[in-house]
């Protein structure tokens, strides 16, 4: 492998992005601007409720202020300069820009991954043992466990990083994708990158199997206490809740394998970049919704804040 001096015959990176077609920029570049504008509204929203209310203060809500700070953090290393591409036409990122946006966007993805993980832990324990709840998920446990995402997140960026750009990129500076992505980056060098292709897919493989392990584990579990419930009602909450979950989980896993779980030679860009913005745009606006947005708890916060913004601003 060839060193970082040795790596420096491009110094930008010219993203392709999503179309070239002038008619849809202006449509995309307000598409994108309004779900990003969603996405910050709705996760720095729910952090503040959680924050502001001590009956959220709880390891359920504790995880998922943290999921709703990755989220606003993966998606604001692509989404911006997605937008100003549409809007001003540059698509030139600077080395060391792809290198930011690489490793923050790998590093929150990562998190988020074991973040969901947690969270399915949580809700097993929450269901399947509620005498027991308050004891098994301390608060001691919950730090833990969330520092131990974020750790591992940001050492499984710096492995990916740093193997990336420690390449020669002499053939093209083209990125074939709307950011800085590991395959498509990978797919510039003129260097030899199987050591590469195989540490992303033993650390993208040991990701997915070890959250989806723990969530599926952690469902199966929990249907069949569901399963075990005399009320009606209560199962048809319970499912619908779970349903929503598992739904936001395959969306975001489903692409996640679909773009790292593949060798380069079978990579299609243009599939690539429809699935990469499921996960970097689509998913971090809808896990409000699908986390917070439908439970009880949370509606009463909001309603809670909006009755003292009222009172407050009210002449």
């Amino acid at each position: 492998m060839t060193s970082m001096e040795n790596s420096t015959e491009v110094n930008e990176f010219r993203l392709l992005g999503l179309t070239d077609s002038p008619e849809l920029q202006v449509p995309l570049f307000i598409t994108f601007i309004s779900i990003y504008l969603t996405t910050l509204i709705g996760n720095l929203g729910m952090i503040m409720l959680v924050l502001s209310d001590s009956r959220l203060h709880t390891p359920m809500y504790i995880f998922l202020s943290n999921l709703s700070l990755v989220d606003c953090a993966y998606s604001s290393a692509v989404t911006p300069k997605v937008m100003a591409g549409f809007l001003t036409g540059d698509k030139v990122i600077s080395y060391g820009g792809c290198v930011a946006q690489m490793f923050f966007f790998v590093a929150f993805a990562s998190v988020d991954c074991f973040l969901l993980a947690a969270m399915a832990y949580d809700r097993h324990a929450a269901v399947c043992k509620p005498l027991h709840y308050t004891t098994t998920v301390t608060a001691s446990l919950c730090a833990q466990m969330a520092v131990s995402c974020y750790v591992w997140g940001f050492v499984e960026s710096a492995i990916h990083t740093g193997f990336t750009f420690c390449l020669s990129f002499c053939h093209s500076n083209v990125v074939h994708h709307f950011f800085c992505d590991i395959p498509p980056v990978l797919a510039l060098s003129c260097s030899d990158i199987y050591i590469n292709e195989i540490v992303l897919f033993i650390l993208a493989a040991f990701n997915v199997c070890f959250a989806l392990i723990v969530i599926l584990t952690s469902y199966l579990f929990i249907f069949i206490a569901i399963l075990r419930m005399r009320s009606a009602d209560g199962r048809k909450k319970a499912f619908s809740t779970c349903a929503s979950h598992l739904t936001a989980v395959t969306i975001f896993y489903g692409t996640v394998m679909f773009m790292y779980l593949q060798s380069s030679s079978s990579h299609s860009m243009d599939n690539d970049q429809m699935a990469s913005v499921f996960y970097t745009i689509i998913v971090p606006m809808l896990n409000p919704i699908v986390y917070s947005l439908r439970n009880k708890e949370v509606n009463n916060a909001f309603r809670k804040a909006t009755k003292k913004l009222k009172i407050l601003f009210s002449p």
